[in-house]
């Protein structure tokens, strides 16, 4: 059965359709991945997943449960967590500031607790703080915890951005784009980054990407769309060697 399904999901911008009939089932523990060129309407998909925008047909199902146009803070409660295609870190804040904001949605202190520092906010705080840098150091960037996150190489702030991703405690992960931006060697590491971090932390991840390497060397299963419209779905092997995909990547 399905963690995460969609069923004929249609979204529309007035008179323009940006998916049409899109039907999605990504299985727990699978690592799936969206693919199309350019305004094929991935990021959509994810931005309907996420809570970002409410679909105008069909439905978007989680564990069981319809989650079509719930709030985005309201689904990382659920276990959906996402990274972005342009990274939005606070560059200001220090490196583990930026996880530990990762870690507010898990919090179980008041706001007057916050505010004069009870003992259950000052427990959570060391907690989070002591998490944050195990974090860190699983996804190899313990050394740069109090550096500013807008300095560190562009490779890292992926990582970073996704280790943010990870303090939510999400049981299923949507990563848009995390190869763009990165030359061969990076794409080549975050592969098995990716990997090891879905065996780590038992996660569901979904990504949309443009870069072919990845996907092909990643993702067990590709759902391919163009113009709104599935085009291809299926393992990847058979993808991989599907006129349409070929058509639309490469033209006639």
């Amino acid at each position: 059965m399905a963690l995460l399904h969609t069923e004929h999901l249609d979204m529309r911008f007035g008179g323009l359709s940006a998916l049409e009939d899109l039907n999605l089932a990504v299985p727990a523990g699978g690592l799936y991945g969206l693919i199309g060129p350019n305004g094929a309407g991935k990021t959509t998909v994810f931005n309907l997943i996420s809570g970002f925008l409410k679909p105008t047909g069909g439905r978007i199902v989680w564990d069981g449960r319809e989650i079509s146009g719930e709030p985005p803070h309201r689904l990382a409660d659920w276990g959906i967590a996402r990274t972005f295609q342009n990274i939005r870190l606070f560059g200001e804040l220090s490196v583990l500031e930026n996880v530990l904001v990762g870690f507010h949605c898990r919090s179980r202190a008041t706001w007057g607790e916050a505010v004069f520092r009870l003992p259950r906010y000052r427990r959570e705080e060391r907690d989070r703080r002591s998490r944050g840098l195990a974090l860190l150091e699983e996804v190899g960037l313990a050394e740069a915890a109090d550096q500013p996150a807008g300095k560190l190489p562009y490779g890292h702030q992926r990582r970073l951005e996704i280790a943010r991703a990870l303090a939510t405690g999400p049981r299923c992960l949507l990563l848009d784009e995390p190869a763009a931006g990165l030359n061969p060697q990076e794409t080549g590491d975050l592969i098995f980054f990716i990997r090891d971090i879905k065996d780590r932390y038992d996660l569901t991840i979904l990504v949309i990407e443009h870069n072919l390497r990845l996907v092909m060397g990643l993702c067990q299963h590709l759902t391919v769309l163009d113009h709104g419209l599935t085009i291809a779905a299926g393992p990847t092997a058979e993808i991989r060697k599907n006129p349409e995909v070929i058509r639309a990547y490469l033209g006639k």
